[in-house]
């Protein structure tokens, strides 16, 4: 047993110990699945505080020589699959953590000898675990796995956790290229193929294309936006939050409306563990992955010079979608050619998420969004929006207190700005123009467009989650009359969705002229 060979399973109990841990040992069962086959070779990309390094823990718990943990998973979601222990501690395990090793390597001023450090270090802990196999010295890691499994027949578990934290770094050369042969090494030689039963790599981005593909093109990908069968694996599903909520007495449709929004494919949506985590425990509800990073990071992309991408960005945080190509990205963060790039990043880094069904990204979740609203707020690009967005609260007061002229100023102003002269007189942009100008609006209510009503569909509904404030249900109109708006909420029954609602509710009716682009409206208290 050694640090990084055959590790015990400390960390995985430090997980076990933690006064909220969602059992996530199901993945084992996909794993398994794996092990000594074709494609065995997983490589899972998603963004950070997502969980990763914890499932890492979790495998290396389970496959390790290291360790006996038959009484621990037997207990858990993985011990009631028949067969769960076929490969229970059955396996030698390398388990790497290559950002530790990144940040010890600065900490000890050894970064320039940062591969042959790490090879030094397991060659100790080969010759400890493997005491009567003779090893060189010198000898890479993939040497020593090639040696312990051409005497004994052992196959080995290969755990890396960060592995493009090289990458993302953008490390001199020297170190790059060394890096690249280290995973040339482990992964490219197809006669130490054999000894490997499993190796599972994580990092934030997806395999670089034209810097590392070619050292780890074996690998299966499982991304953000392709997690096939490990959809629900990491980050915590709407049913274990749900679960959460309810031990916590935390308000699920809140959890959910801040933090969900990850849709990974048609039956599975995930939220970002850490922020479920605080907000269960201390029942707050705010930004906690987010102040884990810099908003900076969102910033520098979204402001980049591409054409569209000002416009896009401004639909999504009214809270549009838009369309994007994913197939063109290289996963660097060096190469961008084009919004479509940009935004596939950024899917990546979990500051949008994709929708596979109709190739569009969107803004997640209201802790995501309020992110996005940092990044552009003191840009001179996107002035105009946030004086919409400033001015949210004071339209949301106008509104309640029934001061029509002052809403129909409002939402011409917002209708200019969120679409151009080609979109003006869509009726999506329309409402998106609406949405961003009642962004004050979300800390209050569930925004809901299109919702199925009556004898048909109502352009908005505002539901309120907090006391004493009305609903509101918006009509839009187009070279007509604010009161026809009103009359099709009363003639269609729109309120019906209102039914369970006790408090007041709010008719607001808008039109606006195509020709001199003039609102008016009209407001209704039921």
């Amino acid at each position: 047993m050694g640090l990084y060979l055959n590790p015990n399973a400390d960390a995985f109990q430090m997980g076990l110990n933690s006064q909220i841990y969602v059992d996530k040992t199901l993945i084992i069962e996909e794993t398994n699945k794996l092990v000594c086959g074709q494609s065995n070779f997983v490589c899972m990309s998603r963004p950070r505080r997502f969980g990763k390094s914890m499932v890492g823990n979790l495998l290396s718990a389970y496959y390790s020589k290291g360790c006996d943990t038959r009484e621990i998973f037997s207990k858990m979601k993985i011990g009631q699959v028949a067969d769960y222990d076929r490969y229970l501690n059955k396996f030698n395990v390398i388990k790497l953590d290559m950002n530790g090793w990144y940040q010890k390597s600065i900490n000890e001023d050894k970064t320039d000898i940062l591969m042959k450090y790490i090879s030094d270090v397991l060659l100790k802990e080969f010759r400890k675990v493997f005491p009567d196999i003779e090893f060189d010295n010198g000898s890479s890691i993939a040497t020593n796995i090639s040696k312990v499994y051409g005497e004994t027949g052992d196959k080995f578990v290969i755990i890396i956790d960060e592995y493009d934290v090289l990458v993302r770094e953008q490390v001199p050369e020297k170190l790059f290229k060394e890096y690249l042969s280290f995973l040339n090494g482990l992964f490219k030689d197809t006669t130490l193929r054999p000894a490997i039963a499993l190796a599972y790599i994580t990092g934030i981005m997806p395999i670089v294309r034209d810097k590392v593909q070619s050292k780890l093109n074996e690998f299966w990908e499982y991304t953000m936006i392709t997690p096939r069968q490990f959809a629900g694996a990491i980050g915590f599903t709407e049913e274990e939050v749900k679960n959460l909520c309810d031990i916590y007495h935390a308000d699920y449709e809140e959890c959910i409306r801040w933090y969900d929004g990850y849709k990974m494919n048609d039956t599975v949506s995930v939220c970002n563990p850490l922020s479920i985590v605080r907000a269960v425990m201390y029942n707050e509800f705010g930004s906690h992955w987010s102040a884990t990073g810099s908003f900076e990071a969102l910033r520098d992309y979204i402001l980049m010079d591409f054409e569209g991408i000002r416009q896009d960005v401004v639909k999504m945080i009214s809270g549009e979608s838009v369309e994007v190509e994913v197939g063109t990205f290289k996963n660097t963060m060096d190469c961008f050619e084009s919004k479509d790039d940009v935004f596939t990043y950024l899917i990546h880094l979990g500051y949008l998420c994709y929708n596979r069904k109709d190739q569009t990204c969107h803004i997640p979740n209201e802790e995501v969004r309020q992110e996005w609203i940092k990044s552009v707020r003191l840009s001179p690009d996107y002035k105009k929006l946030m004086s919409i967005v400033n001015a949210s609260k004071k339209l949301l007061d106008a509104t309640v207190n029934g001061d029509a002229d002052a809403v129909a100023a409002s939402l011409e102003a917002a209708h200019t700005e969120v679409t151009s002269p080609l979109t003006y007189n869509d009726e999506h942009c329309f409402q998106s123009a609406i949405c961003l100008a009642y962004f004050y609006a979300n800390t209050r209510y569930t925004l809901i467009k299109e919702l199925p009503t009556g004898k048909g569909y109502a352009d908005l509904v505002l539901i309120p989650y907090l006391p004493n404030i009305p609903a509101l249900v918006i009509e839009l109109k187009c070279n007509k009359t604010a009161e026809s708006a009103i009359n099709q909420i009363k003639e269609k029954n729109y309120c019906q969705a209102l039914n369970q609602y006790d408090g007041d509710v709010l008719f607001v009716g808008i039109n606006y002229d195509k020709d001199t682009k003039v609102h008016t409206c009209q407001i209704e208290k039921i």
